[in-house]
């Protein structure tokens, strides 16, 4: 099978590319880029790019897919067709299933319901702790050749320091990067919001941003410590990302995520009581909200994650106290990502970079976040003008659970391939590319 991409813009970090080029394709990898004009072979099919940008395929570090065990919030076919969807070609799956994916077993399971999807590609995350209950270590080295990515516990981080650094240490000797869900219990325990104003408005128990920063701060010595890869999942608080930043000055092979939802909004938006605001970590206030803003420009944040966390309707339709934690954000992190561009908050080349570039390289993705010639033919194709508004109704995912149903956006996935396969196209896609009339260039 062969595809040509014409007449797009391409932006690719790991070759230094933000040129006007034609991409071809053959048996799902790339096969080279074309100069414009330079005949394809005849028998390829063509997909025409014009105006639109051409980038190597985004890659979410963080989701939770709920299968197997949850299937009635998510299946990986639903949280892969929402992925592509959303312009994702590839989703990280955490392992807090039910069994958690602790096991080879269901490793494979996972992997093997990926592929029966056929939509993006699923990576599984496998625990770091039997069960992820931070006594005994999981068996890292089956795990990874079952296919595992990465090792985290997520949701149920290790609280013990003595346990994580001997994790790190094992976790290091199969090359596997440890992703820690950044929170002391006992600062945070009992808290559904962000402790500040706001919670003592609302009458609300609070989690303190120390709750985070303390073991952000752990993690850190300990990465300088074992020598260990460690990234920080949903960073939140201006003293994580220092904790970071201070890592990175020292070399330290410590990385971070943030996710849409917290630089997008403010613990504010609790005031109504809507579930659909109470995530774990939770909002912060605009002082955090702000060091996330800079840390994106920055380059302190290294990927863009959407911590996609499906609930049922009857989960987040319980009082705020007792509704779960976490929003659903696979469908809406690209449009939000997108608002960082309009605002001169990061370049175009900075928001590949978060979504395609760096997630691969955290994980060792081999062949993936990159148009090189021979990698993976994984490509997001985005229409950074495109206005369109959210409708969680029409939502690819199983759950409802959006902070952003309504919300309208400037910028989207157009077009997603995976191993050359178009395997989403944008419902306006042929009006969006019969009204364009030139191509885009950068600042146009």
């Amino acid at each position: 099978m062969k595809l040509v991409v014409t007449n797009g813009y391409l932006i690719d970090p790991s070759q230094g590319l933000n040129t006007g080029k034609d991409l071809l394709i053959e048996d799902g990898r790339v096969a080279g880029l074309l100069d414009r004009g330079e005949p394809a072979p005849k028998d390829a099919e063509v997909f025409d790019a014009t105006g639109l940008l051409v980038a190597p395929g985004f890659i979410d570090l963080h989701v939770h897919l709920r299968e197997p065990g949850q299937e009635y919030k998510e299946t990986i076919a639903t949280g892969a067709a929402a992925a592509v969807a959303g312009g994702w070609t590839s989703i990280c799956a955490m392992p807090n299933t039910d069994p958690v994916n602790d096991s080879p077993a269901v490793t494979r399971f996972i992997l093997e319901q990926g592929e029966r999807a056929g939509l993006a590609n699923v990576f599984p995350i496998g625990a770091l702790t039997k069960g992820s209950g931070g006594k005994e270590l999981s068996e890292m080295g089956e795990l990874k050749n079952a296919g595992i990515v990465a090792v985290s516990d997520d949701g149920r981080p290790v609280p013990n320091a003595g346990m994580m650094r001997r994790a790190m240490e094992y976790a290091r000797g199969f090359d596997l990067t440890v992703v820690d869900h950044c929170q002391d219990y006992s600062l945070s325990a009992g808290g559904v919001m962000h402790e500040g104003r706001w919670s003592l408005i609302l009458g609300l128990r609070g989690m303190p941003a120390a709750a985070e920063e303390v073991d952000a701060v752990r993690d850190c010595a300990l990465a300088r410590l074992t020598g260990a890869r460690v990234h920080l999942a949903h960073v939140s608080t201006r003293g994580a990302l220092e904790a970071v930043r201070r890592a990175k000055e020292l070399g330290l092979r410590a990385t971070c995520e943030a996710a849409p939802h917290h630089w997008t909004l403010t613990d504010e938006a609790v005031a109504d009581y809507d579930t659909n605001m109470k995530m774990s970590p939770p909002l912060r206030s605009k002082d955090h909200v702000g060091a996330l803003l800079e840390g994106l420009r920055d380059g302190t944040i290294d990927a863009i994650a959407t911590d996609h966390a499906p609930h049922h309707a009857d989960e987040k339709g319980l009082e705020f106290d007792q509704a779960p934690f976490g929003v659903t954000g696979l469908e809406t992190a690209v449009g939000l990502a997108f608002d960082l561009v309009h605002q001169g908050v990061i370049s175009l080349e900075r928001l590949v970079e978060l979504c395609a570039t760096n997630p691969a390289s955290i994980f060792s993705l081999e062949g993936r976040g990159t148009l090189r010639k021979n990698s993976w033919a994984d490509i997001t194709i985005l229409d950074p003008e495109h206005h369109w508004t959210f409708d969680v109704s029409k939502s690819k995912s199983k759950s409802r659970n959006t902070p952003f149903d309504g919300r309208s956006f400037k910028g989207a996935a157009v077009a997603t391939i995976v191993a050359g396969r178009v395997v989403y196209l944008h419902p306006d896609f042929a009006r969006i590319t019969a009204s364009k009339q030139s191509e885009f260039a950068a600042g146009g």
